[in-house]
């Protein structure tokens, strides 16, 4: 069913969704930096919107999807392109993380999260059709899960085709307790769009038989990015606001943030999104109470009622 405005849980009513460029640069991302400002993937680089708004090139021809800071002020990213996940310093060297998993190349690394001791968690979906595929099982089913990435650069899967059939968007809790991961196979009928919460061990593993289902977004587009404010509710990307048949037949799921409780799964608020389609989001501002929204190409910024949680300033 259509989703409400803004009942003022998460987004003041009179909270502005503003527009900071539509210029093709807010596909997806995105991540806010205390000195470089708001940083978004789109049109095949990484973009740079100072706080004085000008707008620059910061990686030319970068091919990544998410954006993340460590506790460093390193930005990691995950390079669909390039089937790699990297991580750049401050004076922009760049360091390949990993670019495959058990002798074969990655799908295509879509989005990462952190947990408290700097593992970094990431996805490895695979959109553009089964050509793309390069982790397949011995009986050759697709594997498009989680991975995780050791301190000391050791890669492990740690959920795989019998756990989700598309993982996208993943976050971990602040205290390691749960991994959501967005699982939205939204190019075939009957695909999941769903988000998941899954216990975590304190070794990094998952627990697998935890699953459980917080939201469902049925035959619309599901969930995309996920992120996560200082009491721990999720604002999670996703939905459409135009129907694509046959693989998308409604929109009975508008685009835009839902905003769910983490445990009992609860639609908290919904904010509409205006152009399909809404990708991720990421919060920043000295207060840490600007969420910034990828959608459509669009970078948009609104202020919300709490605090984002991140890792790069740490709150």
């Amino acid at each position: 069913m259509a989703r409400a405005a803004k009942s003022g849980f998460a987004f003041a009513p009179d909270a502005k969704l503003e527009v900071l460029s539509d210029a093709g640069q807010g596909g997806e991302g995105p991540a806010w930096d205390p000195e470089w400002g708001i940083l978004s993937t789109g049109q095949g680089g990484i973009h740079r919107r100072a706080f004085d708004g000008t707008q620059s090139l910061l990686r030319k021809d970068a091919g990544t999807n998410g954006l993340l800071f460590d506790p460093q002020g390193r930005l990691i990213a995950c390079e669909p392109k390039q089937r790699r996940v990297t991580r750049m310093q401050r004076d922009g060297t760049l360091e390949v993380l990993t670019d495959g998993y058990d002798g074969k190349p990655y799908n295509q690394p879509n989005d990462l999260t952190l947990d408290s001791r700097g593992r970094i968690y990431f996805s490895d979906a695979c959109y553009g059709g089964p050509n793309n595929i390069r982790q397949r099982t011995a009986d050759d089913r697709s594997i498009e899960g989680v991975y995780r990435i050791d301190a000391a650069g050791k890669v492990d899967r740690v959920l795989g085709v019998d756990d989700v059939e598309r993982a996208n968007g993943v976050l971990i809790s602040a205290d390691d307790r749960y991994l959501f991961v967005a699982d939205n196979c939204n190019d075939r009928l009957g695909g999941a769009r769903k988000l998941w919460r899954f216990s975590l061990r304190d070794d990094g593993s998952v627990d697998r038989d935890s699953r459980t289902l917080l939201y469902d977004w049925q035959e619309g587009r599901g969930p995309d990015g996920i992120k996560q404010d200082v009491e721990g509710n999720l604002y999670v990307a996703g939905g459409t606001t135009v129907a694509k048949p046959p693989y998308e037949p409604d929109n009975a799921s508008p685009g835009g943030i839902y905003v769910i409780h983490p445990e009992s799964g609860k639609l908290l608020d919904f904010l509409a999104i205006p152009t399909d389609e809404v990708t991720n989001c990421a919060f920043g501002g000295d207060d840490g109470r600007d969420l910034y929204i990828t959608g459509g190409g669009t970078l948009y910024r609104i202020r919300t009622n709490r605090a984002g949680r991140t890792w790069w300033p740490r709150r």
